[in-house]
């Protein structure tokens, strides 16, 4: 199975689920802003959740099908066309050699992902087949994929993609009619937070403000963090802070008074105070969020947060044994 780029669109790159046990040496974990879209592109050809995929920015790129392809696509930032007709997302997708997929730029999101049975091949590093691309290494040769580059998978492909592949199989594009449903996951505008080291070393306007004001996601936003405007953050306690732990998802305040939400590729320690920390599973919404959209912050617990994340967890292992019965793979 093989695709080559026609045209790569906005800083398109090869992603996993990354690398979070070298942040102990300073290594960013980068892999996929979206990692429950890339899960359930993957889970849709039957792969194990952390296989490569291709992270995709809102639209306009487009690839040919050099070979006969199973694969599956998730996300919000763009819809994957043929001909200027709709392939239907969250499910898997037979794609005979030869057929040109242009992705058309969908205005609910940022980022959608593409999964092909096996996973992309490309060479691992610490772990991850995830680009960082500061750092120069990981994913397509350390960099943005590129017009002509040509793309292939994974030599082995799971029994579950075996059977996908064998029930979809046709001289035509072909596809179940059952789809993976991500909604009940996906908040649009309300982004759930946990107070975070520093949270009270804001005065009570600022907290009030944070928890009640509309915010607005800046444009300058990238893969390392996403500014967002709003109002001033404003200290009571202005003692210094040495450089400590920092994650996707953490909300620093800078020295004047701003937000930034770092994100995959932040670095893993900062200065700046953490007011906040996004609920694991909002990091979706945020990774979707496209610039000038306005959001607001809710905060709640770090045990709410917990079985947040718990409930989506069991929900995805049960999409698992769905998907599995479906192709009747025990």
């Amino acid at each position: 199975m093989a695709i080559r780029i026609i045209r790569a669109g906005v800083l398109t790159t090869v992603q996993d689920l990354g690398r979070p046990m070298f942040r102990g040496q300073a290594v960013p974990t980068s892999g996929a802003m979206d990692q429950l879209s890339a899960r359930l592109a993957n889970k849709a050809v039957g792969n194990p959740d952390g296989s490569a995929l291709i992270e995709f920015n809102y639209g306009g790129a487009s690839f040919f099908v050099e070979c006969d392809l199973l694969i599956a696509y998730s996300g919000y930032g763009a819809i994957f066309t043929v001909n200027g007709v709709d392939l239907p997302c969250n499910r898997p997708l037979f794609i005979p050699a030869g057929t040109s997929i242009t992705l058309k730029e969908n205005l609910q999101g940022s980022r959608s992902y593409l999964a092909v049975a096996g996973g992309w091949k490309v060479t691992e590093i610490m772990g991850s087949r995830s680009t960082y691309l500061s750092g120069g290494f990981g994913g397509f040769e350390g960099r943005a994929l590129e017009a002509n580059d040509l793309l292939i998978n994974e030599a082995g492909m799971s029994p579950l993609s075996k059977s996908i592949l064998e029930h979809l199989k046709s001289s035509e594009i072909n596809f179940p009619k059952w789809s993976i449903s991500d909604s009940r996951f996906v908040l649009k505008n309300e982004v759930r937070v946990v107070p975070a080291q520093e949270f009270l070393w804001f005065d009570a306007i600022s907290i009030i403000s944070l928890l009640t004001k509309p915010f607005v996601v800046n444009a300058q936003g990238n893969r390392m963090g996403i500014p967002i405007d709003g109002p001033l953050m404003s200290r009571r306690k202005t003692d210094e802070l040495l450089s400590t732990a920092v994650t996707m998802g953490t909300i620093q305040v800078t020295g004047n008074g701003n937000l930034v939400l770092l994100m995959a590729d932040a670095q893993t320690t900062g200065g700046y105070p953490r007011i906040a920390q996004v609920a694991s599973v909002d990091l979706v919404a945020c990774a979707q969020m496209r610039p000038n959209k306005e959001i607001f912050f809710k905060e709640i617990s770090s045990d709410e947060a917990e079985e947040l994340y718990l409930e989506r967890e069991m929900h995805l292992k049960q999409l698992d044994a769905t998907i599995a019965y479906k192709f009747m793979i025990e």
